[in-house]
């Protein structure tokens, strides 16, 4: 146990993990030849595309260092505000973090959100400087930053570049020096903290865990203890960039196992495996429960398909443990699932996700966060869809949730930034420089006005220089109504939103005239209403597609084209009583880039 090593990469997005991760590999030989590549660890088709990390991904790597060889567990972690749950999940598999820091950009929002993460679960921090090649880079200005966060001794801290492997050896036997070899007891009863799960198709559900005490062996019988199922273990291992097999896996070490599972529902993240035979007394704690951000609908564009869409979105929830669903139905769509999610980015990948690897076309509902609505009877109920909101008579007060949101920012964008974050509804709290021209700017804002737009806007208006994070600080009293849009009289339920009454009549407007323009033309007139309540705040109309009757009426008395005329009328009208208005995807999409 004294030569394993488990540790974790943390840093804001795009700060170069992937690409120091890459070194690692390279210069402790764990990967060579024809599979030595960018991101090498990214393995989805869809990470690869964006640049992005949307899963952490462990690896065993060997190292020798001072003539002995070391083992290190390596779990490399996405830097997006919305993965944030994978970094947690992450550091509870470790003993040390390295944290990484762009030379030329300096520390961001999610480096400190992260490091407070890695600080509460007592790791070990080793400061490194990366991208110390780029041309822009301000090593001894960012190291200024790093001491002032940290507090350490400017020694502690490393330099490197992730594309030269400049510094690469520093950083490995920093590791060996600095992280602490895991704690635990080999001879205890097995305990193994399970930290992340993937679906195969041949093989069923493969768990990987840390051996938190004891040993676990091949062909042993495990009980999963907060599911109470019981398994034999076909196979064990280390994970290597495949799976490979062991006969038993240590305390201290990372590893999976493979035994038969069928059903996604018997795995839970967090969850402690133990032997049967010699059962642990309890499982391990301090497992955070996810707590979803934005709740939207999720809907099969062929009715038939919502089990397949049951059955893929449990698949995916195996492999991303911080999406939640339950089934819920729609007057306009039919069946489907309320889906819950960290982010809107973490929304748009688990949409591609179903596409690309569960074959499934899904329809998205307009996301909202979840509200608080009291009754007059002193009742609270939580509300995720606007859908659930009882009648507006029974209701004595609603309340959103408000989150404390931290920016950082240049002082040169200080003010488009004040003006964007005060725009939604926004309070600021206070400001604090953290160094030269870098800003820290405090706001509490609603949940519900960032969930839209705010992280686009944010990032252009500041040049792609300010970064940012949140955390849920309340639930506070305000004045929302239901807006419903309604296409020839008929209320569209999936495109109702619960809105600020401040803000509702100039966005039923936006939708409307967003919706005449994404609405196909009919052989009758659309009419697009948006209305709070009984009250009809704005109108849009789609002509009717008309073909020309009166073109054979050559000459004659007007009575002839009047005759065809008023048929044609009474033809339309028909139509108008017994056709639908089909609602294209797009439409529902749209309402997120209204601006």
């Amino acid at each position: 146990m004294d030569h394993i090593r488990n540790f974790c990469i943390i840093a804001h997005i795009d700060h170069g993990k992937s690409t120091l991760a890459d070194r690692l590999l390279e210069y402790t030989k764990t990967v060579e030849g024809k599979d030595l590549q960018a991101q090498v660890l990214d393995d989805m088709e869809l990470e690869r595309e964006r640049g992005i990390t949307i899963k952490s991904h462990a690896i065993q790597m060997s190292y020798a260092c001072r003539g002995e060889t070391y083992t290190l567990n390596l779990i490399d972690t996405p830097g997006h505000v919305d993965f944030s749950y994978e970094v947690s999940r992450s550091i509870a598999a470790c003993e040390g973090a390295l944290l990484i820091v762009d030379a030329a950009q300096g520390i961001q929002a999610q480096t400190i959100s992260n490091l407070y993460m890695a600080i509460e679960h007592g790791l070990e921090i080793i400061p490194v400087i990366n991208k110390i090649d780029l041309p822009g880079a301000m090593p001894d200005e960012v190291e200024d930053q790093v001491v002032e966060l940290l507090g350490c001794g400017r020694e502690t801290i490393l330099r490197a570049s992730g594309k030269t492997g400049e510094g690469v050896y520093g950083i490995l036997d920093a590791i060996v020096e600095r992280v602490p070899p895991p704690g635990g007891d080999p001879d205890a009863p097995l305990q193994c903290l399970i930290f992340d799960s993937v679906f195969n198709s041949f093989r069923g559900i493969i768990a990987y865990f840390k051996v938190v005490n004891g040993v676990i062996r091949k062909n042993d019988r495990v009980k999963f203890v907060a599911t109470e199922k019981e398994y034999d273990a076909d196979e064990v291992g280390i994970l290597k960039l495949t799976l490979s097999p062991r006969d038993e896996v240590r305390t201290g070490d990372v590893g999976y196992i493979i035994s038969g599972i069928k059903t996604s529902r018997e795995v839970r993240v967090g969850d402690t495996i133990t032997h049967v035979a010699r059962p642990a007394r309890e499982g391990i704690a301090g497992f955070e429960e996810v707590k979803p951000m934005v709740f939207a609908g999720l809907y099969p564009i062929e009715t038939e398909d919502f089990e397949n869409l049951r059955a893929s979105l449990e698949k995916l929830q195996l492999n991303d443990a911080s999406l939640t669903f339950q089934p819920e139905s729609s007057v306009a769509l039919g069946f489907g699932f309320r889906c819950g999610f960290l982010g809107l980015l973490h929304m748009e990948i688990v949409q591609e996700r179903l596409d690309r690897e569960f074959g499934m076309d899904v329809i998205t509902t307009v996301p909202n966060v979840s509200y608080r609505v009291h009754d007059r009877k002193g009742n609270c109920t939580e509300v995720h869809n606007p859908g659930g909101l009882p009648d507006p008579t029974m209701i004595d007060r609603i309340e959103e949730p408000y989150i404390r949101a931290s920016v950082i920012t240049r002082t040169a964008y200080i003010g488009p930034i004040m003006t964007l974050c005060l725009g939604k509804r926004g309070i600021l709290m206070k400001q604090e420089y953290i160094s030269g021209d870098r800003i820290e700017v405090f706001f509490d804002l609603p949940l519900g006005e960032i969930v839209i737009d705010f992280y686009d806007r944010l990032k252009s208006i500041s040049k792609g220089y300010a970064s940012f994070d949140y955390h849920l600080h309340d639930f506070r009293e305000s004045r929302l109504v239901k807006l419903d849009i309604l296409l020839n009289g008929e209320p569209v339920d999936a495109l109702s939103t619960l809105t600020h009454i401040d803000n509702s009549v100039a966005f039923g407007r936006r939708m409307c005239e967003k919706l005449k323009e994404l609405i196909p033309r009919q052989q009758f007139d659309i009419a697009i209403q948006a209305a709070i309540g009984s009250k009809i705040i704005a109108r849009e109309t789609v002509k009717a597609v008309r073909k020309d009757v009166t073109a054979k009426c050559y000459g004659g008395d007007v009575s002839r084209k009047r005759k065809l005329l008023e048929k044609q009328k009474e033809g339309k009208k028909r139509m108008k009583q017994i056709g639908t208005v089909e609602v294209p995807q797009k439409a529902f999409l749209a309402v997120l880039k209204l601006d």
